[in-house]
């Protein structure tokens, strides 16, 4: 079975696209392969590589990991933080919304088939790095909606991603909201240092799960109180008890009645798993230290996978995509080479195929060696871009490649050395390696794309001055070379990404776009 057009695309390492020339070594450098290919104006763009673009946190710059995983998929894979924010904003939405969450609602109605007790334990803040604020209280609303008679809060104290004694701001925010909808009672504040403890100090956790399960520390008749009492630990002087958020000892809310019982539903909201493995363990699994009292019958949900290994039903599981680019090809029964050199070579086999290590059938992979003679690379900017170069010409002139792709390293690994004209050196040496890949595939009949993953090389000076060693935000290059000049790029006013990059291939090769793909091919005729 015969594709309509062969393709071979190369995915440059930290090439960006900026008009600014100062400290630009992708402007500076002498580059006549991608300035050739950037004039034609049917078949250059530029592409969003950064941010929700590749499912990152708006403003985030992209990576070679999902910039890879973007482009080998054809859709954004939203990190877990993005992913729930994403959900919380539009929680109507039937498909992503946390009002259509399945594992959130069969928290619910456990709970409400059970003893109408839902608990919700996890970091209070908005440090965003482990928890926020946010999720915990659109959980409310969502128990609220869902019938549960009475959800508990058990309240972690931040002050490591938040200032120390900030917590008590986040607690009054949340007795604000509770009393705002008429629904939700705080049952006890605990320091991180306690309930997220991750180096097997089961003694910390001990006292945290008491506090939780018996009720196991300083009573404070009431919410109020409770605030009252944070407030007092803060005011106390060093070395006489004071306490701040991530040390708070377990304050106990009497009026509440928030202990967790048998048959009660837990929910741990935490998205990030570190911190919250031991404290899961012990109620999802059992305790692994002396208590005298376990909950039996506890219904355990856990926000994201904690580990893989426990049981517990996750609202929001790991996400491995099905039908990615490489997967699509295969099912056609179509042959394909990545070839990428040592330092890349995950990112065009793991990555580019969905974060899996499977190699699909009639794929192929050819690693080239990077240069080992040297400390750091800008002593040799060039690396091996000619050896993937020669390897990329083989798989096209073999003619048993209908598709084939690479990685070029030097612009990012260099650019990350901060070294300006070696980075230069970097650039020179890609383009060189590209033209000769360009004039094979002219020889062969190959659509030629290229893209890259994320900038780097085209920002090599700080705004504040010294060297720029980092990624960037800015866009990156999507750029076709037709040796039939049979196609041509869409005129679009939505924001293209490196999601479009898979369902453009795809459309080139004949091959029908899967519908978990959610990029579109930026193809038509010319």
């Amino acid at each position: 079975m015969s594709v309509d057009n062969k393709v071979c695309l190369i995915v440059i390492d930290g090439w960006g696209v900026v008009p600014q020339s100062e400290g630009n070594a992708v402007k500076n450098a002498n580059t006549p392969v991608m300035d050739a290919l950037a004039a034609d104006d049917n078949r250059a763009t530029t592409i969003d590589a950064a941010g929700l673009a590749v499912g990152l946190p708006a403003g985030l710059m992209g990576n070679s990991e999902v910039g890879h995983l973007t482009i080998g998929s054809g859709r954004a894979l939203y990190q877990d933080l993005v992913r729930i924010n994403l959900a919380i904003e539009d929680r109507e939405d039937p498909k992503k919304g946390i009002y259509h969450n399945p594992n959130l609602l069969a928290a619910c109605k456990r709970a409400t088939e059970g003893s109408n007790r839902l608990h919700l334990i996890g970091l209070v803040s908005d440090g965003g790095v482990h928890s926020h604020i946010n999720h915990m209280l659109a959980f409310l609303d969502t128990a609220k909606r869902n019938n549960v008679k009475d959800a508990f809060l058990h309240f972690i104290g931040d002050g490591r991603d938040t200032r120390p004694t900030s917590g008590v701001g986040y607690l009054k925010q949340t007795l604000d909201y509770m009393e705002k909808i008429g629904y939700g009672k705080l049952a006890d504040v605990t320091g991180r240092y306690y309930a997220m403890d991750r180096d097997k100090r089961w003694e910390r956790i001990q006292i945290a799960y008491e506090g939780y399960v018996q009720g196991k520390g300083e009573v404070v008749p009431d919410a109020k109180a409770a605030v009252e009492l944070m407030q007092a630990r803060y005011d106390k002087p060093e070395g006489e008890g004071r306490l701040t958020d991530e040390f708070m000892t377990p304050i106990i809310v009497k009026d509440s009645q928030g202990t967790i019982n048998d048959n009660d539903t837990v929910i741990f909201f935490d998205f990030r798993a570190d911190r919250m493995r031991e404290i899961a363990e012990a109620f999802g699994i059992k305790p692994p230290f002396e208590t005298s009292k376990i909950p039996s019958n506890l219904g355990v949900y856990c926000m994201t996978q904690y580990n893989a290994a426990f049981p517990m039903p996750q609202l929001f599981p790991p996400q491995v995509p099905t039908n990615v680019l490489a997967e699509a090809i295969s099912n056609a029964k179509h042959k394909q080479c990545h070839v990428a050199e040592t330092e890349k070579y995950a990112h065009v086999t793991f990555f580019f195929n969905g974060g899996q290590e499977k190699q699909f059938e009639g794929e192929e992979r050819v690693m080239v060696p990077s240069p080992k003679d040297v400390p750091t690379y800008d002593l040799k900017p060039q690396m091996n871009a000619a050896g993937v170069g020669d390897e990329v010409i083989k798989a096209v002139k073999s003619g048993n490649f209908p598709f084939v792709m690479c990685n070029f390293a030097p612009p990012d690994m260099v650019g990350h050395t901060g070294q300006y004209k070696p980075t230069i050196l970097a650039c020179e040496a890609t383009d060189a390696a590209i033209g000769r890949i360009q004039q094979t595939c002219k020889e062969q009949g190959y659509v030629m794309l290229v893209t890259a993953d994320h900038g780097n090389a085209e920002q090599m000076i700080s705004p504040q001055g010294g060297p720029h060693t980092a990624h960037t935000v800015n866009r990156v290059p999507f750029y076709m070379f037709d040796p039939n000049n049979k196609y041509a790029w869409k005129k679009t006013t939505r924001n293209t990404t490196l999601q479009d990059v898979s369902p453009t291939v795809l459309e080139l090769l004949g091959i029908p776009v899967p519908k978990e793909m959610e990029g579109e091919s930026l193809l038509q005729l010319a």
